[in-house]
């Protein structure tokens, strides 16, 4: 099996000090870029939902970018727009098809690391 990524050069980078930072409503996502990846950090307070703190960014009727990722700390629900919804909790990783909606659950912020779309969510 051959590795999806080669890399050439040791890397580190910590997202306390990241590359960039969107922040739209509720929402702070933390850019590292390393050779062959981009990573986020992203942070979503209670009362975050992609309806109303991403939408107005992208402005698409769902968010329309595939997510892989793992949940650190925190709650999230995600309902496709063929009405399948499953909650993520720290802990589990996941993948997202583009055409859905999330939102926060509970008083924690949901918290989770992103591989597979930083470079491109929440710009418009």
């Amino acid at each position: 099996m051959t590795d999806p990524v080669k890399v050439e050069t040791l890397g580190v980078k910590s997202h306390d000090r990241p590359d960039e930072v969107r922040s739209p409503a509720k929402t702070r996502l933390e850019i590292v870029r390393l050779e062959g990846v981009t990573l986020g950090r992203e942070t979503f307070e209670p009362g975050w939902s992609w309806h109303e703190c991403i939408k107005p960014v992208v402005q698409t009727h769902s968010c329309q970018v595939s997510h892989i990722g793992y949940a650190v700390s925190g709650t999230m629900t995600v309902r496709l727009d063929d009405g399948t919804q499953r909650t993520i909790t720290a802990g589990d990783s996941f993948t997202i098809p583009p055409g859905h909606d999330a939102w926060v659950e509970g008083d924690e912020p949901f918290v989770g690391i992103e591989v597979l779309s930083a470079e491109n969510y929440a710009k418009g």
